[in-house]
């Protein structure tokens, strides 16, 4: 009992790290989404599958989750970190460029799906403000399940990819209003009208973000830069934590929710030039926490009520995912996209959203809903959210079809959504990095710089330089840089084992960016050559080389000659180190 009370949930957390550990692996091999299995598994171990057994069998309990509530205060943290990387993703600056999809679109698919889905819950007799919740809350989509789609299929920066993820952004923004919405409903002892209780809200919410917002950016890249400058992971690390739970927190406080904090703190962060190396740092944490999330969702199917209504479950998971797709369809068409592939972005975005489990479990929890009601809208969404790889696959296959038959023909073409593409990636800031950049700022072409030296980052991005602190060894990090898109990487990294690490990784996620190296000597030439680098500059060499030249030119060798004789010398110096003579 006192082992209890000193770590609270402790059987729970082994059963959990022991799934996510073991089996999640077991079923990614398979090609089943993470998301989806950890869906499944909840639904096996939670209170409803073997924990519904373990009454009658004590040795289930610890294969089993009995009550969903032990994980519920853990799966909260993982909708905090969804939603600080959702912030972290979009700064107020891409916000605005993409303005016209996620507002435009994005509302208007979200307005649509939930005034029809609402006429539907509230002539099966449910009341308004039910109908109201049910039809906004399963307007969502879900941007776990579609956006691990997209990644795996490598669709993020196809036109497709583009209007499902303005979508699929709007959607994620419209959560924390509609929780705010939620709270207020459930109110039924709050004094005042409806609309004077939500303009009291909205003033609250703006002035505390507005607060919140302005300070941070002027206290976040100051502290970020003052402790990045020490170079302790570990500082980094409790950093970031730090401004997604602590922002957070501060919104909670404020009567606003905690999701809605961190993405703020997410924005807050994406303005500055540590956001890359943020994202990386808090990649692991957010991915269990997500997985805790979705298991406890998954805890929360009843599958019993697939035998209590064997036709009323199926039918309604179809009816929900052919109303939004029809509502997709046509704004899919009006943003660009060919006739196949805006049925293919029907039926990948027609499940219904993650964030109806914390919505329906708010509706439900003030008595808004009630919970026969809340239960079955759960077990709709549960199996939307199954169904969409399968349906995913038939989408994609219609689509090709249609576009076969139709020849391609799209409204108009899509805008890029990738800032960075054929640009040039340089790794080190230094003396010879800022010179590289100096001369690609001169000929107008695009480039990003990337740093483990704060005070040199800021004073890069004070110039209007593109430059972004983190370790350009790290592998997550230049993928979110867009490697692959990228025409070269020059590195000028100092220290030659942190370069050797940069080029093998670079060679690894891509094979074709041609790499241009700075080394130490021509002996950390040859390491850098076997590395991958396609080119490699050792400064030694090309010092004796240039005072070489200048010796011949004061003899009066022609210029000609020189460049001859120094390029010469050069490839005969790096082929003997090469061959190890």
């Amino acid at each position: 009992m006192s082992e209890h009370a000193a770590l609270p949930y402790l059987s729970e957390t082994i059963l959990f790290l022991v799934l996510a550990g073991i089996l999640i692996p077991l079923l990614e091999k398979r090609a089943i989404n993470p998301v989806l299995g950890f869906l499944a598994v909840g639904a096996v171990v939670g209170p409803y599958g073997l924990g519904a057994l373990a009454e009658d069998w004590p040795a289930l309990r610890h294969v089993s989750f009995t009550r969903s509530d032990h994980v519920a205060t853990f799966a909260e943290l993982g909708v905090v970190f969804l939603m600080f990387m959702i912030g972290l993703e979009l700064s107020v600056e891409r916000l605005w460029s993409m303005r016209g999809r996620v507002f435009g679109g994005g509302g208007a698919q979200v307005g649509l799906s939930a005034a029809i889905i609402g006429a539907m819950a509230y002539g099966w007799g449910n009341p308004l403000e039910a109908s109201l919740v049910l039809g906004l809350v399963l307007a969502f989509s879900s941007t776990a399940v579609v956006m691990q789609l997209l990644v795996q299929r490598r669709d993020l920066g196809t036109p497709l990819g583009q209007a499902g993820f303005a979508l699929l952004l709007f959607q994620d923004l419209a959560v924390v209003p509609l929780l705010v919405l939620v709270g207020i409903l459930g109110q039924s002892d709050a004094q005042g009208s409806f609309v004077s209780l939500l303009a009291v809200a909205v003033v609250k919410g703006a002035i505390t973000v507005a607060v919140i917002y302005l300070l941070g950016r002027r206290l976040v890249r100051p502290l970020f830069h003052h402790l990045a400058s020490a170079r302790a992971p570990d500082t980094f690390m409790a950093l970031t934590l730090l401004a997604s739970l602590g922002v957070a927190a501060l919104t909670w406080a404020a009567g606003l929710s905690m999701a809605m904090g961190a993405m703020l703190a997410g924005l807050i962060i994406a303005e500055t030039e540590f956001r890359h190396e943020v994202e990386v740092t808090i990649e692991p944490f957010k991915g269990l926490l997500m997985g805790l999330f979705f298991m406890s969702v998954g805890m929360g199917i009843d599958l019993r009520a697939l035998i209590a209504f064997p036709w009323q479950v199926p039918l309604s998971v179809l009816g929900l995912m052919a109303l939004k797709g029809a509502v997709l369809f046509p704004l899919l068409r009006a943003m660009g996209l060919s006739w196949g592939r805006s049925t293919e972005g029907a039926i990948l975005l027609s499940q219904g959203g993650e964030f109806a489990f914390i919505v329906v479990g708010v509706a439900m929890h003030t008595s808004l809903l009630a919970e026969d009601v809340g239960h079955f809208m759960l077990l709709v969404v549960s199996l939307s959210m199954l169904a969409t790889p399968l349906a995913s696959r038939i989408g994609r296959h219609i689509g090709d079809r249609v576009d076969a038959r139709l020849g391609r023909r799209s409204a108009a073409p899509a805008a890029p959504m990738q800032a960075l593409h054929d640009h040039v990636i340089i790794a080190g800031c230094g003396r010879i990095g800022e010179m590289v950049g100096q001369v690609l700022e001169h000929r107008g072409l695009p480039h990003v710089a990337i740093d483990h030296d704060a005070r040199l980052v800021e004073r890069l991005n004070k110039r209007g330089v593109r430059a972004y602190y983190g370790d350009a060894s790290r592998a997550e990090l230049l993928r979110r840089l867009h490697l692959e898109q990228a025409r070269a990487v020059v590195l000028t990294l100092a220290d030659a084992d942190a370069a050797t690490r940069t080029v093998e990784g670079i060679r690894a996620l891509a094979p074709r960016v041609a790499i241009v190296a700075r080394a130490r000597d021509e002996q950390h030439a040859v390491v850098l050559r076997r590395a991958g680098a396609d080119a490699v500059i050792p400064e030694t060499l090309e010092a004796g080389l240039q005072l070489a030249g200048a010796a011949l030119e004061r003899c009066d060798v022609s210029d000609d000659d020189i460049h001859h004789q120094l390029q010469q010398e050069r490839e005969q110096r790096i082929a003997s180190m090469l061959l190890g003579r």
